[in-house]
């Protein structure tokens, strides 16, 4: 802490503070938000999550200074973007990271802002009159035609990867289509939990479609386990039964009478006897 102000102490000092009382640590990048988003998202989050925000510098400090307890946490200074601020909750990682995405709102896209996913103009008719606007959507390889004598976008058609810098002609072209390819919300890059790092890249997934994997994997082993006649707690009760009508099968079958299966026994015989009598045309 050499050659720190007093007052940049105090302000570690309180960055160390929830470092080390909220089991998750996040880093969430705040360019570009409105102060009324930020004072929205700040009530929401009371009472489960807090955020402050301060010089990088300090933060690293911080960092470096909690990392004999919190291992692996300095790392996450390797994920500041843009204008970082950081996020203290005991909250599950995912839930937090859900939670944030549901909070934030569409907005039109600005000339410099950075492309938050892919940008895609959809297929299907548009505002435009035909003119020089074929040539302007030409010009993103966006390909056109002419239906009921308004402009329509033949197919799906990425005019900016994730990462790119938009530029004033995109940017324009996107507003006139009604597309607002930039959200508005805390933006989180990655969370510290007990000593691992999980970045945005694993954060964001579909909770639905996780589970969905989840239950098909659960099946799948279950099916493997059963069919290998592997036991397990949920499949020895469902062997067990297998395995019963798998002997009372065959011992019908081999005519090797137990006290369960003597009378089917006796029953397939005379259903035997009687279809052999019938094809032999013998009377009884």
């Amino acid at each position: 802490m050499a050659h720190v102000a007093p007052y940049k102490k105090k302000i570690v000092a309180e960055f160390e503070k929830e470092m080390l009382n909220h089991k998750v640590v996040g880093v969430v990048d705040m360019e570009n938000l409105p102060a009324r988003t930020v004072q929205k998202m700040r009530e929401q989050l009371r009472g489960q999550t807090k955020i402050k925000m301060t010089k990088k510098r300090l933060m690293k400090i911080a960092l470096e200074n909690v990392k004999a307890k919190r291992p692996q946490i300095e790392k996450l200074a390797e994920h500041f973007r843009g204008m970082p601020a950081m996020i203290f909750t005991n909250e599950n990682p995912f839930k937090l990271f859900q939670t944030l995405q549901k909070n934030k709102t569409p907005a039109p896209a600005k000339a410099g802002q950075t492309a938050p996913k892919d940008i895609v103009i959809p297929a299907g008719p548009t505002p435009f009159s035909p003119g020089p606007v074929i040539g302007e959507l030409g010009s993103f390889g966006i390909k056109t035609a002419i239906e009921g004598g308004k402009v329509a976008v033949k197919e799906d058609t990425v005019v900016a990867k994730e990462g790119d810098v938009i530029n004033e002609k995109l940017a324009g072209l996107l507003t006139r289509l009604g597309i607002e390819p930039m959200e508005i919300g805390l933006n989180i890059t990655a969370v510290w939990e007990d000593g691992t790092i999980f970045p945005k890249s694993v954060l964001d997934i579909d909770v639905e479609q996780y589970a969905e994997d989840l239950r098909r994997s659960a099946r799948e082993a279950f099916n493997l386990a059963f069919n290998a006649g592997y036991p397990t707690t949920e499949t020895t009760t469902f062997l067990v039964q297998k395995a019963f009508t798998d002997a009372r099968a065959l011992s019908i079958n081999s005519g090797y009478p137990t006290s369960d299966t003597v009378k089917d026994i006796i029953k397939k015989a005379a259903i035997e006897a009687l279809a052999l009598q019938n094809k032999a045309g013998v009377s009884a």
